[in-house]
């Protein structure tokens, strides 16, 4: 094989018009080999013959049956059940290659979103440990979500992953958007529904406002990749260097930072959120104009107690209302209890879990109602002309008689 600098020097002579076999003599090649080199446009370069077998041929069939079956197995697990003892890294790169031939395709489709179509919801949980009322810290859910045209964010923190919360947070984050997305895309969280059943409320909630409720199936996050990578982006650009002292104070900083990021040109569109959101709110459906009716309600007769539970926290009522039926409700920031459309105890409500919060006028009300009860009762003699004496009834019965 001649050398590149050989190959250069052939075309230069053929071209200044030298004899073939004088350029053969010269560079003591043969004339065939000078005829090739005049005849190519490329320099010449070194292919080694493929091999039909490697040292990992006799173990092909063994892997490619095991892949068939399980196609995630790892390869050092594949490497001890063939029983490979050469190079693990020989054995995974074709591994890698034999994967790639029996694991199944999933293709993933390039989406494009229409103005006002739809809105990718998600819940983010954002790894830092947020602190509560009873002092404990733990990891609260972010409800997230993104208008899929112009790429708009809202989110706040919910105490919950509930469908009550979820639902209360959804419909305060598209009252951000001041219209209706036309379709909201879940994933299988279970607050909304699993499969083509809807969690309670659901279904009401998505008809109130007009809209349609689409759940994804199992693995397939593309066609939520919108939100799915905005969550990766609120952990490398949001959270680090910041601290919170409560989900209030985390929400504070989280909503001034969105305005912020907001206005940031995005690769993919080209342009920032702010400047679309406007063509996308244009085609979304009008916010309905009935009050929804949404967050924790029921209906409960007071116990002695005087005490409701929502969640897993229970609140004080007025213990006037022992023994009646009350009607409680609870949304992201208050636990109302309500007697006959009258309010009869209003609580901040607490995110921490299993706590119980007392109002001390509620207490001054039960101990007030506990002395009251706990006093003797005596009995007053009312005259009221409606007095007779008992001899009167002697006599309409002759007892009088039949006792002379």
């Amino acid at each position: 094989m001649i050398t590149l600098e050989d190959w250069a020097l052939i075309r230069r002579l053929v071209k200044d018009g030298v004899p073939k076999a004088r350029i053969a003599e010269r560079l003591g090649i043969s004339r065939t080999t000078v005829m090739r080199a005049a005849a190519s446009d490329s320099p010449p370069r070194y292919e080694r013959r493929p091999s039909d077998s490697t040292s990992f041929t006799p173990y092909e069939k063994r892997v490619r049956d095991l892949l068939a079956t399980t196609s995630d197995m790892p390869a050092t697990v594949l490497a001890e059940r063939v029983g490979w003892e050469g190079s693990i890294t020989w054995f995974r790169e074709n591994v890698r290659r034999v994967r790639a031939e029996v694991r199944p395709q999933d293709p993933a489709d390039r989406l494009s979103w229409a103005a006002g179509d739809a809105a990718q919801c998600d819940l983010w949980f954002p790894p830092r440990k947020i602190p509560l009322e009873d002092g404990s810290r733990v990891l609260l859910p972010v409800l997230v979500i993104t208008a899929a045209h112009s790429r708009y964010m809202t989110g706040r923190m919910i105490p919950t992953r509930k469908t009550e919360d979820l639902l209360l947070g959804s419909w305060e984050l598209i009252q951000q958007f001041g219209r209706v997305p036309r379709r909201l895309i879940w994933d299988n969280e279970p607050g909304i529904g699993r499969g083509q059943r809807r969690a309670a409320g659901v279904t009401e909630f998505a008809g109130t406002l007009a809209t349609k409720i689409v759940q994804l199936r199992p693995r397939d996050p593309e066609s939520k990749g919108i939100v799915e990578r905005r969550n990766g982006y609120f952990e490398t650009s949001f959270m680090p260097g910041r601290s919170f002292a409560s989900p209030a104070d985390f929400n504070t900083q989280f909503t001034d930072w969105l305005t912020v990021a907001n206005q940031r040109v995005v690769r993919t569109i080209k342009a920032s959120p702010v400047d679309l959101i406007d063509v996308d709110r244009a085609s979304m459906l009008p916010l309905p104009p009935v009050v929804l009716h949404l967050g924790w309600r029921n209906q409960v007769r007071l116990g002695r107690d005087y005490y409701v539970r929502v969640d897993t926290n229970d609140y004080s009522v007025s213990p006037t209302a022992i023994g009646r039926i009350v009607d409680v409700a609870a949304d992201l920031e208050r636990v109302r209890v309500r007697l006959g459309g009258r309010i009869i105890a209003e609580h901040e409500r607490a995110w921490a879990r299993g706590r119980t919060i007392t109002d001390p006028a509620h207490v001054a009300e039960a101990a007030v109602l506990r002395h009251q009860f706990q006093q003797p009762r005596t009995l007053t003699a009312v005259d009221d002309g409606l007095g007779r004496d008992l001899a009167d009834y002697d006599r309409a019965f002759g007892l009088d008689e039949a006792s002379a």
